[in-house]
């Protein structure tokens, strides 16, 4: 990453919060969270604007659209930070979270999680063809109008600020409290990703 970002001691305002936030919860400020930084306004935006979203569809739900999104783009820091949120939430079990990376829409989840799987990994790959059907199969599943457009703002954010951090060429941290299999299996998408870029 070349983009200088604020100093680590002498922060103020939201950077500090951010900053603070971080050693706090992991003892050390991520990578991810410097490269944001640099722009205090735009991460507080991004945090409003999951505010709005979570509460129509629920933590799980937007867990299910954020991990979607991220195994679609290959996002190492988005599958580490949000698989490590959603196994402390207790959304998700280790075995879960690894097929869910692993196998995507055929991971070991019932047809509404998998059909969230599968819409976000859609927008994030070629929303560009995407169809009534495709939101049409949200609501074959149970969910509302409001649910769907939150469903797809969900996935949409996750792939505004993964592609930024994978733009920006922000250096994967290591995340206490998973295991080295766990672990594993989230940063193996990202792996897929580049050798298909090689």
């Amino acid at each position: 990453m070349i983009v200088s970002t604020p100093d680590l001691d002498g922060a103020t305002g939201h950077v500090a919060d951010m900053y603070d936030s971080d050693r706090k919860g992991d003892g050390f400020v991520f990578a991810y969270t410097r490269a944001m930084a640099v722009n205090p306004e735009a991460h507080q935006a991004f945090e409003r604007l999951v505010r709005a979203i979570v509460p129509s569809i629920g933590l799980r739900t937007y867990e299910l659209a954020t991990l979607g999104a991220a195994r679609a783009m290959g996002s190492e820091h988005c599958l580490l930070a949000h698989g490590r949120r959603s196994l402390r939430a207790g959304l998700f079990d280790e075995d879960q979270l690894a097929s869910l990376a692993r196998d995507g829409v055929e991971a070991d989840l019932d047809e509404r999680d998998r059909a969230v799987v599968a819409y976000a990994e859609k927008l994030s790959t070629d929303a560009a063809s995407m169809t009534d059907a495709d939101s049409g199969r949200l609501r074959e599943v149970g969910f509302t109008d409001r649910e769907i457009v939150d469903i797809t703002l969900a996935a949409a954010a996750r792939n505004f600020f993964s592609r930024a951090l994978l733009a920006l060429a922000v250096p994967v941290d290591d995340v206490p409290g998973l295991t080295p299999a766990l672990v594993a299996a989230l940063r193996a998408p990202g792996d897929a990703a580049r050798g298909s870029l090689g």
